[in-house]
Formats: structure tokens, sequence, C-alpha cells
């Protein structure tokens, strides 16, 4: 099958374009032709070497965890050839190729109005999304919600999440993408160009997507009972996320898991038409280097999604 791989950790071009054996699945995983893979900053940090404490498997590697395809095999409730969209949880990844093996529950029914590109573009963000907001945050109607870095993959879905979740938005991003985070329902837009973000006060949540809001900074912006979230792993943020779960922290890290009853949430929002995933740019899997390289600018405007010709 064709795919994208790489032997050595680096910079975009240790991507290689070739063929690779097509995946066996294992027991209670499923084969997916993948027409639509997205990109999303855990590949370029597993290309680069920056996550090697993961257990990723060995090297050559297929990245890709984001993906829209056709069953290969039938799943509960999926019968072959049914198209589906979903998040491959483990950290070798494996969907930037022709064929992915995928287990059944990190899938779901493709939502029928968007296009393969689209889809893709929908599960590791959504989920990092609702996850954070749902679980982590705790968010519930009328409550006042910044989102740090809105423009972004994550950051579009957030907003939208944020909004079906009942509560008011407060979106951080450039002045440059404004008009797309208010069409995307955002109350208030800061632009950080112009404005300090930190000058908040008396907010219910802060999350902070892009990663340069960290939680000795956002807590003034909080009020008594106030919470916080973030997407970076950074070890402070780490051990406040630990003291989170144990009820000692008002600080929370987001550890995104792929869930089909999660995936199937999202799915009736984009049905309902209270989401939609936005998609900067579409590129032939041909094209893995550029997009590499265009996803490592963090100025993407949503999600940047490979595709695959069949």
């Amino acid at each position: 099958m064709k795919a994208i791989s790489y032997a050595r950790f680096g910079p975009p071009e240790v991507l290689e374009i070739g063929e690779r054996p097509e995946p066996t699945p294992a027991r209670g995983e499923v084969r997916v032709r993948v027409h639509a893979a997205a990109l999303n900053p855990k590949d370029v940090l597993l290309r680069k070497g920056k996550m090697r404490w993961l257990p990723a498997g060995s090297l050559p590697r297929i990245p890709g965890y984001d993906f829209a395809g056709t069953l290969l095999d039938s799943a509960p409730g999926l019968p072959t050839g049914s198209e589906v969209f979903g998040m491959i949880q483990r950290n070798g990844g494996g969907a930037s190729a022709e064929v992915a093996r995928v287990p059944v529950g990190e899938l779901a029914a493709k939502p029928s109005g968007l296009s393969m590109a689209e889809a893709a573009a929908l599960p590791l963000a959504g989920l990092t999304a609702l996850q954070a907001l749902r679980d982590e945050l705790g968010v519930t109607p009328g409550q006042r919600v910044l989102l740090n870095g809105a423009s972004g993959g994550v950051g579009t879905l957030a907003v939208q999440i944020a909004k079906a979740l009942g509560t008011e938005v407060v979106a951080v991003c450039s002045g440059r993408n404004a008009a797309l985070v208010r069409e995307l329902g955002a109350d208030r837009v800061i632009d950080y160009t112009s404005e300090d973000p930190t000058a908040e006060r008396g907010l219910d949540h802060v999350f902070d997507i892009y990663g340069n809001l960290p939680w000795p900074r956002a807590k003034a912006m909080l009020h008594s009972r106030g919470r916080y979230c973030t997407t970076v792993p950074q070890p402070g943020a780490i051990v406040r996320g630990a003291l989170r779960r144990a009820g000692l922290h008002r600080a929370a890290l987001v550890v995104v898991r792929s869930k089909r009853a999660d995936l199937e949430r999202l799915s009736r929002w984009v049905t309902h038409g209270a989401l939609r995933p936005v998609v900067d740019r579409t590129l032939p899997w041909t094209d893995a280097v550029a997009a590499h390289e265009y996803l490592e600018t963090r100025r993407a405007r949503g999600k940047v999604v490979l595709t695959f010709d069949h």
C-alpha cells in the first residue's frame, strides 16, 4: 500500500513517500481504507523525536491519528463498506496510509453532511475540545469561558462546542482571524496583537489551547472557584493535572481519549448544524512534507488534511 513514513527523527524532510506492508488487524480491530487523514501537532512532536518517552513502536513509523474512509471489515453496527471517521488512540498512529488498522471502539459512522476531508478534520481536535470543556472544566450553561487559541484546529471546534454547551465564549486570536471566530459563534473576540487577554477577570473557565497562557498567568483571570485547562503536557501541567484529579487543584491537563460515544456526539452536532470543522487546506498525500511544514508555522486556520486517491 502507499504510505507516508519516517525512519529517523527530524524535520519534515525525513518523511518518505512510498510502499509499506498493509497492516494486519489484531483482535478487536478493523481495516479502514483511508480517503483523508488530518494532521495534528502531535504528528510534528513525534516526528521530531520530542516525545520519545511515549511507547510509539519502532521506526520506520507511519504517522497520523485522524482519518476518514471506508471499512474493509465489518464492525459492530457498521457493515463492510461503511463510511467512517475516527481517531487512532495508539501513539504509533498509522492513519497516513491507504489502509489503517483501527480498534472498533475508535471509529464511528461518518457524518453524512461532511466530505471525507472535513470528517478527517474532526476527531482529535473535536474530542480534545469536548473532553476539555465537558469533563475537565465541567462547563455549564451561562458560564463564561475564555478560549486562548480560538482559530486553530482545536480552537475553531472549541468555540462551537462551548456554544453548544450553553456558555458565553470569549475567544483569543489574532485580528486576521477575528471574523472567522465570530462567525463560529464567539460572543467576544480579543485580538492578542492589540489587547492583553490576561486583563480579563472573573472568568468561570480558561482553556489554554495554544499553550502560551500557563496557570501562573491565568489564575488571576478566574474567580475563586474558576477552573483552568491546558492542552500542553509540560511538567507543571502534568503535576497540577494529577492534583486536579484528586480534587486538590483547579488546573487540569486534557489527555484526549478516542471514544466512539464521543465521536457520535460530535456527529450529532454536525447533523443538527451546531458544529462544522474548519479546513485550512487540503493537500494530496504526496505533498506530506509541505503539509508538515505549514503545520509547523502554527498559523493554520483550522485543520490541514492529506487526501489519498483510490
